[in-house]
């Protein structure tokens, strides 16, 4: 994994957004959310904040 599952106890501002995505891309998703105890929601967060940071 590239990219570190940051904690999501802080809370800032943040907007609702629909996001359509593979079903495989779902199922490894979940699948490191259970590995660490976290939401898919927490990992595609920490996806995109280690992307970003990489620009």
């Amino acid at each position: 994994m590239n990219f570190e599952i940051k904690g999501n106890n802080k809370k800032s501002p943040a907007i609702y957004k629909t996001l359509y995505i593979r079903q495989h891309l779902v199922d490894k998703i979940e699948k490191i959310a259970n590995e660490h105890n976290t939401s898919v929601n927490n990992v595609i967060i920490s996806m995109i904040e280690s992307c970003l940071e990489d620009e």
